[in-house]
């Protein structure tokens, strides 16, 4: 290949550690493909300026960096607690759902169904799992009387997990919907669903989306509740994307079941062709550091290894004292080890009969071809983004350009490992179109003289219909 690019791509989430534009501009140029809005703790004031920002630098610096709407969801936690509570094993405690100041004896619990839900014999854990209960009893109304099995200190609006119980809350809650609308009135890339469980989780969130949007917004799925892990291949026809949010899912399930859990979510993305990020705690001692720890390093080039189209960072970015620094760290490991000879592809998809199969076998076809014989670059011309997922999906060693008149789709493909969008509004002969992106792959770097391209395109191109056409070019400067 003629020049190593980072292919896997860098989701970075926006907080008061990045809030003006030259940190930004900087992280963007480290390597920041997509940035992340987590709803849990964003003001909509803040988020507007800060998309603003991004934009803004996307249009004079002709970049295409997404953004990601992350949804809440239904977070459970306690409610405000004294000071110094600690919570001792064997301890018997409370939790109500009438308001009050948590003690050594209660505390509020925000899900006002819980009595109801909950049954005698299963567990809730805290903060992150740092605490652990057994029910009781409930009297089906407002207690619910637990066993400490694994005490501590109890802090206020700590999250809480329920990793037995079938809770009844919808996977949109009303904030969600609040959050949602004023997602889609931002414009945002990609949209994020929060403790996903089932195809209806996704198929009520595509319906808001339809019904308030004049266009589609992919959603990503993200896997945290033990439910999801069980019907994964239910929820990917439902999907845009997947993600490993293994901050929930290590409490929901346990944590020694993750790391299997994740290739087995990261497999089951490459068979339906949709990306998949692995998110959570990646560089997590980067929030107060200036370098990883060793198993930090692994973790991020395991993620790569395993198949992971991105990598995402939270607190480190969000909140961290060196946002630059993680962004640089972690594109290092990315380089290093995203084009090993250890990594391996499924060779088994999901295959379907349907108007698209022409276009995912020309998409298939190109991605072996270009192996073959070494091409540089695998073209594409786009209006729904579609071939870029599949040609992306099959990884070949090839650059992957895609090119598009519209800015919206070459954002929302910048998640996508190896997928570099490129802004084209012309579109002529089928001839004069591949001569004219093969000349912009080469200004770019991307061809030299000799080199052999990939061409995927749809014929008549006028018609800007679905892909039908692979062709081999071997680059001349015209």
């Amino acid at each position: 290949m003629a020049q190593n690019r980072k292919r896997t791509k860098i989701v970075a989430t926006l907080g008061p550690a990045c809030d003006n534009k030259e940190v930004i501009e900087s992280m963007i140029k480290a390597g920041v493909n997509v940035f992340r809005i987590n709803f849990s703790h964003a003001e909509y004031p803040d988020v507007i300026r800060r998309v603003n920002i991004i934009r803004e630098i996307n249009e004079r610096c002709n970049y295409h960096v997404a953004v990601l709407a992350d949804l809440q969801g239904p977070k459970l936690r306690v409610g405000i607690m004294q000071d110094g509570i600690e919570l001792n094993t064997g301890d018997t405690f409370t939790f109500t759902t009438e308001q009050c100041e948590g003690t050594h004896e209660k505390a509020f619990m925000t899900y006002q169904n819980f009595p109801k839900d909950v049954q005698a014999g299963e567990h809730i854990l805290v903060d992150d799992g740092k605490l652990l209960f057994e029910v009781i009893d409930t009297d089906r109304k407002t207690n619910v009387t637990t066993k400490v099995l694994r005490g501590g200190p109890l802090k206020s609006k700590k999250g809480v997990n329920l990793p037995n119980t079938k809770i009844s809350l919808p996977a949109l809650t009303e904030k969600d919907h609040k959050d949602v609308l004023f997602a889609i009135g931002l414009d945002v890339d990609w949209i994020a669903l929060s403790f996903v469980r089932t195809p209806e989780d996704l198929i009520l969130l595509q319906d808001i989306i339809k019904a308030n949007s004049d266009h589609k917004i992919p959603i990503i799925a993200k896997i945290e509740k033990p439910e999801a892990v069980d019907n994964i291949d239910k929820l990917t026809p439902y999907c845009d994307a997947l993600m490993v949010a293994r901050g929930d899912l290590g409490v929901e399930v346990p944590m020694e079941r993750v790391p299997l859990i994740q290739k087995r979510l990261v497999l089951k993305a490459k068979k339906a062709h949709i990306p998949v990020i692995i998110a959570t705690q990646m560089m997590e001692t980067m929030i107060d550091n200036q370098v990883p720890t060793r198993a930090e390093v692994n973790d991020v080039a395991n993620s790569i290894m395993d198949g992971a189209d991105a990598v995402m960072l939270s607190g480190e970015t969000a909140m961290g004292k060196f946002p630059l620094a993680v962004i640089q760290q972690m594109r290092k490991i990315i380089e290093n080890v995203e084009n090993s000879p250890l990594i391996s592809m499924p060779e088994k998809y999901i295959q379907c009969i349907n108007e698209r199969y022409v276009s995912k076998t020309i998409c298939h076809q190109a991605a072996l071809v270009a192996n073959s014989v070494n091409a540089e670059v695998i073209t594409t011309l786009t209006d729904s983004g579609f071939t870029a997922f599949h040609i992306s999906s099959w990884r070949p060693t090839s650059n992957i350009l895609v090119f598009s008149s519209n800015k919206r789709v070459l954002a929302m493909l910048n998640l996508l490992w190896g997928v570099k969008g490129v802004y084209y509004d012309r579109f002529v002969s089928t001839d004069q179109t591949i001569e004219d992106i093969n000349n912009l792959a080469a200004e770019r770097g991307y061809l030299r003289e000799g080199d052999f391209a990939i061409n995927v395109t749809s014929m008549p191109v006028k018609e800007r219909g679905m892909a039908n056409t692979m062709r081999i070019t071997e680059y001349h400067k015209s």
